[in-house]
């Protein structure tokens, strides 16, 4: 093989791969977003039963891939919005779903694959509502993945006899081609993390015609599937034990129904070939089938495998809470109040564990540490969109007055919450960076200065916790009780501002040094303003619990309201203007 050639066929191949891998994540993020929010409640919805479950797992996996499904699912998880047994049955259908995707790669559409990336860049670019913008960016994607497997086949086509005889030991014509070709593909899968890149590159093998049977492409497939697991493993560390074993349950059923799918092999070869004249068509189908197949044959056996996943990952850590936002309640509204201070409360205390990490990692790094901070940061935000729509869903009902206002000044306070979140991850990066500056290490002084303010914060954030039970009856006084906690943190930060300032003029410390130490009290002083900012929502006169409210079942609808005709913007605009410059 001439270098020229040799030279062409790599950039081919890896220019092709990364354009199909770009624009099959491209088209994911485009269908995703044009669902929006939708994914949030069509996962709430999946954990009623396993028949709702697999099927609305299908929908996710379609959308967004079935790793990244369980990628999803993970968080949700680990943000106590899902317990491991309710994710177990759309796992399965994410899988089933992520073939459905692979269905329609399977069409050869590649000449109008620049008018879908033509088309799909405009809309993307000129539309203005966001369901067409993000369908544009669908179709880009779209498009984009069936340029790069275009690619990879021309690259194929002239070096199609050397990728023949690559192709004939991995053919599954023999066991020993079967098994090694499902572990290659597995492996491949497993570096790419993309199941669908994989079959998208046997899919471009056919076009060249290096695999001209079913044979020869079904060790992709199936290998395929195992190596896409990767994925969610690597998301799953830091996480919750429930949030490790959907990663882990996902990597067992992938395995054995790959398993299966190797013993049935003989039944394949001589079924798969009948659905379909095209021998792509045939795997995208043989793909589909096994998938199905293996899901169903899971779906009663769903609580014994959730079971043996728990057995064989054993662990006498204390389970973080799971979430209090139940939608039963959402008809009881002082019940579903009740129930989000709850969440609140929840929210508070993986901050304040954050915080607590955050100050371990300031001291000693561990990776593991690190990416704990990271995944409680994840699980805060996550916590925070669940909220905004168990809240938008109960605005539906009838609410009185003080209801009303309370759920106003929940959401800011989850919104506190949140950004609370977010400062105390920087902790961690800040300690990140400093670590990779020698000439930034603090003194004994300045770490003293720093530890003194983590107490007074860790103090707030204690008694922001009890002060979010609603058990309790005096939210007004515990309110009070944080302010005065505040302004105790103001006073030891001021005194360590000054200490830190004058060892600055006493060039005790580098100025480097000082930038970091300013950008910890600049972190510190943000999480105590949005702690001020949930005090004050408590001090509000409506920030209480009605108890003879608390089984009282209101209607969906809210009467009392009507809703305003839609504003003419000129009755505003001219407003806006002043005379000068009309």
């Amino acid at each position: 093989m001439n270098t020229p050639g040799t030279m062409q066929l790599v950039f081919g191949l890896l220019g092709g791969l990364a354009l199909f891998i770009y624009g099959m994540r491209t088209m994911s993020q485009g269908l995703s977003a044009a669902v929006g929010e939708g994914i949030r409640g069509i996962i709430a919805k999946a954990t009623r039963n396993r028949l709702a479950g697999i099927a609305l797992g299908s929908s996710i996996g379609f959308l967004i891939q079935s790793s990244a499904s369980i990628v999803l699912f993970i968080g949700f998880i680990n943000a106590g919005l899902m317990t491991f047994g309710q994710s177990l049955a759309p796992m399965l259908g994410a899988n089933i779903g992520t073939t459905l995707s692979v269905q329609l790669i399977s069409f050869k559409l590649s000449d109008y694959c620049l008018v879908g990336v033509f088309i799909g860049l405009m809309m993307n670019l000129i539309a203005t509502r966001p369901k067409f913008k993000f369908g544009g960016l669908a179709l880009l994607g779209f498009g984009l993945l069936f340029l790069g497997m275009t690619i990879m086949g021309d690259a194929i086509r002239p070096h199609r006899e050397l990728f023949e005889y690559w192709m004939s030991h991995i053919h599954g014509s023999t066991t020993a081609g079967l098994i090694s070709g499902t572990l290659i593909a597995a492996l491949a899968t497993g570096i790419i993390q993309s199941s669908g890149a994989v079959i998208g590159m046997g899919f471009a093998l056919i076009s060249a015609g290096a695999i001209t049977d079913f044979q020869g492409i079904y060790p992709i497939i199936i290998g395929a599937n195992i190596g896409t697991c990767v994925t969610g493993l690597l998301a799953s560390i830091g996480t919750t034990i429930a949030a490790r074993r959907i990663a882990i349950a996902h990597l067992l059923f992938n395995i054995i129904s790959t398993a299966l799918a190797i013993a049935a092999a003989p039944l394949f070869y001589t079924y798969i070939p009948l659905t379909s004249g095209d021998l792509i068509h045939q795997a995208a189908n043989a793909n589909t089938i096994k998938m199905l197949l293996s899901a169903l044959l899971f779906l009663p056996l769903v609580p014994v495998f959730g079971k043996i996943v728990v057995f064989i990952t054993p662990t006498k850590t204390k389970q973080p809470e799971s979430s209090f936002l139940d939608h039963a309640l959402l008809d009881r509204p002082e019940q579903a109040i009740f129930a989000c201070l709850r969440e609140l409360q929840r929210t508070c205390r993986i901050c304040a564990h954050s915080l607590h990490l955050a100050a371990e990692e300031f001291i000693q790094h561990t990776p593991a540490r690190a990416q704990r901070i990271h995944v409680n940061e994840q699980s805060v935000n996550t916590i925070k969109s669940a909220m905004r729509d168990y809240l938008a869903k109960l605005t539906r009902h009838y609410l009185s007055k003080r209801q009303a206002i309370l759920i106003e000044h929940i959401d800011r306070c989850m919104s506190d919450l949140e950004r609370v979140g977010d400062h105390i991850a920087n902790l961690g990066k800040i300690a990140e960076r400093q670590r990779a500056i020698p000439a930034a290490r603090f003194i004994p002084a300045a770490i003293e200065d720093w530890l003194s303010i983590y107490r007074a914060v860790d103090q707030l954030l204690a008694k922001v916790i009890e002060s979010l039970d609603p058990e309790a009856a005096n939210f007004q006084e515990l309110a009070k009780e944080i302010l005065t906690l505040r302004e105790a943190f103001r006073t030891t930060a001021l005194a360590a501002q000054h200490a830190h300032f004058k060892r600055l003029e006493e060039k005790v410390v580098t100025p480097i040094a000082g930038m970091l130490f300013n950008d910890y009290l600049s972190n510190f002083w943000r999480i105590t303003k949005h702690i001020k900012s949930i005090a004050l929502a408590e001090q509000q006169p409506q920030f209480w619990i009605k108890r003879t409210k608390l089984d009282k079942v209101m209607s969906n609808d809210a009467p009392g309201y009507t809703v305003p005709e839609k504003p003419h913007p000129n009755d505003y605009l001219d407003k806006l203007q002043s005379d000068d410059f009309r």
